[in-house]
């Protein structure tokens, strides 16, 4: 009896996240300039294969809109037929990670970028999305995107075809933010679901002239890489892709998988196996061509919150999506791109962590700068180089908060005797300014005495500019003990 009650929570919560994952699997690809079909394909080999893999019993993996932007900048460097090719390398660097027991590392990264690389992910999807919203094509890169809003806003307002297309997307993000107020409506229905049927039922009815996904079929949608595809993996700019998909998909799900963590009272995430469950879904994904995946926050707290008992739910969920792409691939045809911009629009402004920058600014000043400097890097650079620059910033900012280190300065009255000067705390060279300033203060007609034993670390560059500085106030005819 109770496994036929958990199995009955499984089937259930099964349903809701497959309508809450069909939407946003389309969105996705179509963002990402690949074919609608293929984010089908990566959500239907996060249900069945990672489903089945052991990690995390709940969270529920898919394409993510985290992963859009430097899908879209891969394709459109690379092409389609590369995409594969990145996808499976990037799995098995996952895979090789998880093996080594690196999943648990994640956890180290700085939260602060983490934030910052949602939010910079989130403005550049954006920024892309508001030209969808018109049925314009976008520039391309995050700048040329933001540059090119005053052009787009004019041109928009003397076409009525564009205005139909930004009323359904506009009409589509009421929809998201409104629906899930309405309690009721949004235990039947998933807001995404309900927000694009209304808008595709609008479109219909009213018959308006908007842009619709491009259908080709499943089959023909899917591209395994060739053997050119693979051979372009030994070159530098697509090595920093690969390890960029990688990095940036297995943070997103482990940092997923402790959120889903914190949701159940069921068994928690072994990050290690989670990781090889992500790299072997993404090594599967890569092989049929399609869109990389990660652990899915949105999907993995629906499944939670719709009474998902065990891992049966999310692999159902799979099987609902089979069914739905081999079966029924038309229904896909009707659906309007500017839906779709608006289900990402909304996505993209639920990845900035807006309540959350205020108090962070006022408690700890420095995770909010390096926050705003990852996003905005990731904004006027790319994805890689701008979550490097925040590693990068988040080091130095600790380097810099762990290096405290003050000197203790007794004078005693009898000028025969010396100085007494003692350092406490952290010598490192960031601290070596404020170090060489205050010996540079001392008074340059008395003996010193530099006691440094009450120092937990002393780096190299300090204790030679600290040799170099007793040095010279011995040429001044005076002498210096260091005590260590």
């Amino acid at each position: 009896m109770k496994r036929f009650t958990s199995f009955r929570a499984d089937f259930t919560a099964s349903l809701v996240v497959f309508l809450v994952a069909v939407p946003l699997c389309v969105g996705v690809a179509v963002a990402s300039g690949v074919p609608a079909e293929l984010g089908l394909v990566t959500g239907v080999v996060g249900g069945l294969l990672t489903g089945l893999l052991p990690g995390s019993s709940l969270q529920v993996s898919g394409p993510a809109a985290g992963l859009t932007v430097l899908v879209f900048e891969a394709v459109k460097e690379y092409g389609l037929g590369t995409l594969g090719a990145l996808v499976l390398a990037a799995g098995v660097l996952q895979l090789a990670m998880g093996a080594l027991k690196l999943g648990r590392w994640f956890r180290a990264i700085s939260v602060a970028v983490v934030q910052g690389m949602l939010a910079g992910i989130g403005l550049v999807l954006i920024a892309g999305q508001l030209y969808a919203l018109t049925d314009a094509k976008a520039p391309g890169s995050g700048l040329a995107n933001i540059g090119g809003f005053p052009g787009l806003v004019s041109s928009t307002a003397g076409s009525p075809d564009a205005l139909a297309a930004l009323a359904i997307g506009a009409g589509t993000i009421a929809v998201l933010v409104l629906w899930p107020r309405w309690r009721a409506a949004a235990r039947v229905l998933p807001a995404p679901l309900a927000a694009v049927a209304l808008a595709t039922t609008a479109v219909w009815v009213l018959d308006m002239p908007v842009a619709r996904v491009q259908v080709s079929g499943l089959l023909d949608a899917i591209q395994p890489p060739g053997l050119d595809d693979l051979g372009r993996l030994g070159s530098f700019g697509v090595l920093g892709t690969v390890l960029a998909f990688a990095l940036i998909a297995s943070a997103e799900s482990l940092f997923s998988a402790a959120a889903v963590d914190r949701l159940h009272d069921g068994p928690k995430t072994d990050y290690d196996k989670e990781l090889m469950a992500q790299g072997a879904g993404n090594a599967v994904c890569g092989v049929l061509g399609a869109l990389p995946m990660t652990a899915v926050i949105v999907r993995s707290a629906a499944n939670v919150q719709a009474g998902a008992k065990t891992k049966a739910s999310r692999v159902l969920h799979g099987v609902w999506l089979l069914v739905f792409a081999a079966a029924f691939p038309a229904a896909l045809g009707v659906v309007p791109v500017a839906a779709l911009a608006g289900v990402l629009v909304h996505a993209g402004c639920k990845l900035i962590p807006v309540r959350a920058l205020g108090p962070l600014w006022r408690e700890h000043r420095g995770e909010a700068v390096v926050l705003l400097v990852t996003a905005i890097a990731i904004v006027t650079v790319n994805m890689f180089e701008g979550v490097l620059i925040g590693l990068l910033l988040a080091v130095a900012k600790t380097a810099w908060e762990t290096s405290h280190v003050h000197l203790e300065v007794r004078t005693p009255e009898d000028t025969a005797e010396p100085v007494q000067v003692r350092a406490v705390g952290n010598a490192t060279f960031l601290r070596l300014p404020k170090i060489l300033d205050q010996l540079d203060a001392l008074p340059a007609d008395r003996d010193v005495e530099l006691d440094l034993s009450g120092l937990r670390h002393l780096d190299h560059a300090c204790g030679a500019a600290l040799t170099n500085w007793a040095e010279q106030h011995r040429r001044s005819a005076h002498e210096v003990e260091l005590v260590s």
